[in-house]
């Protein structure tokens, strides 16, 4: 793939770290590296088109390249957070070094000291786990909701972000990002993840989603592992939990391609933490007019982050989360002038604010679904993070009280 803008790798590299990390977007995976540099806001307005928005704002290529980055939340009455770069560059192969140097070794003894706070108590998460299987009992035609916690980490020292991003590179089943966030308080923010879930590219005609559902921790066991992966296969509720997102995705892509399938069915998908079921599915589009932004819009959030019926389930996270989700479960991404570009679940991730950082979690809920089970599936799911922090799994949670 060819490079895409004037810079270099000697000038992508050269950056200064803690500055560059607060206005450059990057995107380490599927093959290639995605860079944009000196990136500046876009004005987005809630309820208005985010398609108009969005063709308008790349229509004005002044001051930068023909290209939007950036964010869109959870809560898609939110506005997006869209960036203009200055500069951008495609290329292949993984390489968290591109963004922001390579930084230097880190000793063990060298991680900041953290103090975790749980959002809520895995107690009280479990209870609303129950509360929606309880709920789902009453209304039979609410068959999933997904269920976040989120973790407050505190460190005595600023977060270094070029290292966390690396660290969470290493893993090639997962896509790393940074995408600075709107300033809060006058102090910057970035989001920081490593997500296996793709919610959809666009090149061309040719469309892609790969939605992933139902999970399982893997084991440094070999057999251990072995067992959550065949368990997970077998298991019919988290099957039922996958068919929701495939059908919903299928069912909003349908009216807008020619052709729409999911050549290999349903597969396992591994990442060094976790076991997923996936299910690839590939399209031609009618109308080339619908960008990469504007087929994320369509399909976000789907029953992966939120559940079935969509606005259903998302009064009942609403009203049982209790926090705002934010960035997280949301979707990054870029797109092109010409359409193209590609947008990833925001999963695995935080958000990051000097010594401080957010992290979430969430599994879903469908009938079937065991409390306990779930809060230990959203436990297995922070251990990516947590771990690219240099904070051990087991003394996190003991000292956020779980």
């Amino acid at each position: 793939m060819m490079k895409t803008s004037e810079m270099t790798d000697r000038e992508a590299t050269a950056l200064d770290a803690p500055a560059a990390a607060l206005s450059s977007f990057v995107l380490v995976g599927a093959g290639e590296t995605v860079v944009a540099t000196g990136c500046r806001p876009v004005p987005v307005v809630a309820g208005v088109s985010l398609a108009r928005q969005a063709a308008d704002a790349l229509a004005d290529a002044r001051g930068g390249a023909a290209v939007l980055v950036g964010a869109l939340p959870y809560d898609h009455a939110q506005p997006a957070h869209l960036l203009r770069p200055a500069g951008w560059s495609r290329q292949p192969g993984r390489s968290a070094a591109r963004a922001f140097g390579t930084p230097a070794l880190v000793r063990a003894d060298a991680y900041p000291r953290w103090q975790v706070t749980a959002e809520p108590s895995l107690a009280a998460y479990q209870a609303a786990v129950a509360e929606a299987l309880a709920r789902m009992e009453r209304r039979p035609e609410l068959r999933k909701v997904v269920l976040a916690r989120a973790l407050r980490v505190a460190g005595d020292r600023p977060i270094d972000a070029r290292a966390l991003l690396g660290r969470l590179a290493e893993d090639p089943a997962a896509t790393a990002f940074c995408v600075p966030l709107p300033s809060q308080g006058g102090a910057g923010r970035l989001l920081v993840g490593a997500t296996p879930e793709l919610l959809v590219s666009r090149q061309g005609d040719a469309v892609l989603s790969h939605p992933l559902a139902g999970s399982a921790r893997r084991s440094a066991d070999p057999s251990l592992d072995r067992e959550a992966a065949e368990g997970l296969v077998a298991s019919a509720k988290d099957q039922r939990e996958h068919r929701e997102v495939v059908t919903a995705i299928l069912d909003q892509l349908a009216p807008h391609c020619r052709e729409l399938g999911t050549p290999e069915g349903t597969q396992i998908v591994s990442t060094a933490s976790m076991w997923h079921l996936g299910t690839r599915i590939v399209g031609r589009l009618h109308d080339t007019t619908l960008s990469s932004l504007d087929l994320a819009a369509l399909l976000h959030p789907t029953p992966a982050v939120c559940g079935t019926p969509r606005d259903a389930a998302a009064a009942v996270i609403a009203e049982l989360e209790g926090h705002d989700r934010g960035f997280y479960a949301g979707a990054v991404g870029w797109c092109e002038a010409n359409g193209d570009g590609a947008w990833y679940v925001a999963l695995r991730c935080a958000e990051i604010a000097g010594n401080e950082a957010r992290l979430h979690a969430g599994a879903g809920v469908v009938p079937g679904s065991d409390p306990v089970a779930e809060g230990e599936e959203t436990a297995a799911k922070f251990a990516a993070m947590l771990r690219a922090l240099g904070l051990d799994e087991a003394i996190a949670f003991d000292g956020a009280a779980r």
